[in-house]
């Protein structure tokens, strides 16, 4: 149960409500006393595969495209709140297809700020990336430019609505992330395919992503970016981890970094964490909301940037291989495979 009477009776749309966030989400809402759950999507044979697994008759499922204003702005009618989850995520098909990253990232954001002020919806919890933060590929780029407009529409909406968003980094065992790769390798007995062992990620599970969010609709206010603490591991030490839990002997083939990956995931910058609000188990990076007053930023100033340093999985709590076996054994994913 979610601990926020404001759900009551009160209809939600999720955007890109097909994937594994979204699944995991409306599980969870449905154990709630909501009116209505929208699923708004782009995949028809996704939406019937939710519609027969969950079989609730609270649920709606809407066709339509964030890049299509008029559908987003229909399946927004009477919604009090909404999660948007709909992006386009893979580094990889990014890089190849930079302007598809931003129709969906970008400007489908855009339209779903647009049509949320246009039909009053309370609050929208928008999911960002730790690859905003100081990006180098199109995903990363198109998810920076999200959270802009994200900030812009928080300082000029007149308190119409609650714009916040989310930032973590990848899930375990999501779709497309790297373990169920792992897994497929060791299941068809072939070699273990590493980037770089010592590159580092946050080891995150979707139930913890669920949390974040949960907390951002329960805590944000305007403008307002919240990031959950996470421990991290190498990918060398997340490989062996596997290896221990599916006694598996195979060697590993180094095949180098991918198309514009970063060594390390950053979920805060050093400039942001010069202001951030420690809140136990949660950041929360407030908005910068100096107008345009020039002044402000160049003979008044405001934080001492030295004194600071950025959030990395480089710099938080680093996993030893039984600590990563532990919470690898608890996911869902691994356990059906033992």
């Amino acid at each position: 149960m979610i601990q926020n009477k404001s759900i009551e009776n009160s209809i939600i749309l999720i955007t890109g409500g097909t994937g594994s966030f979204g699944n995991t989400l409306t599980e969870l809402l449905l154990k709630n006393n909501v009116k209505e759950i929208r699923i708004f999507s782009r995949d028809e044979n996704k939406q019937d595969l939710m519609r027969k697994k969950l079989n609730d008759p609270r649920l709606s499922f809407y066709i339509g495209d964030v890049r299509d204003y008029q559908s987003t702005s229909d399946a927004c009618i009477n919604v009090d709140y909404i999660f948007h989850a709909a992006a386009l995520k893979q580094v990889p098909s990014c890089e190849f297809y930079p302007l598809e990253a931003f129709k969906t990232n970008v400007l489908g954001t855009e339209n779903i700020l647009k049509a949320s002020l246009d039909r009053d919806v309370k609050k929208v919890v928008f999911l960002s990336t730790d690859k905003a933060v100081y990006p180098i590929n199109a995903m990363g780029l198109s998810k920076a430019m999200m959270e802009k407009l994200m900030l812009s529409k928080s300082l000029h909406n007149h308190k119409k609505g609650i714009f916040c968003a989310t930032r973590y980094g990848n899930v375990i065992c999501s779709r497309g992330s790297v373990i169920p790769l792992f897994v497929d390798q060791i299941k068809k007995n072939k070699p273990i395919t590493i980037t770089d062992p010592n590159m580092t990620r946050y080891l995150m599970s979707l139930k913890d992503a669920v949390s974040l969010v949960l907390y951002a609709f329960n805590e944000g206010l305007n403008g307002d970016i919240f990031v959950q603490k996470a421990p991290a591991s190498t990918i060398g030490d997340l490989v062996l981890a596997l290896k221990e839990i599916f006694n598996y002997k195979k060697e590993n083939i180094i095949i180098g970094t991918r198309h514009s990956e970063k060594f390390y995931e950053t979920l805060i910058s050093r400039e942001e964490m010069a202001r951030v609000e420690d809140r136990g188990k949660f950041f929360k990076v407030p908005p910068d909301n100096r107008g345009l007053d020039y002044e402000n930023y160049f003979t008044k100033g405001k934080e001492i940037l030295s004194e600071t340093l950025e959030y990395t999985s480089h710099n938080t709590k680093r996993l030893k291989v039984n600590e990563i076996i532990d919470i690898l054994l608890k996911d869902d994913f691994i356990s059906k495979f033992l």
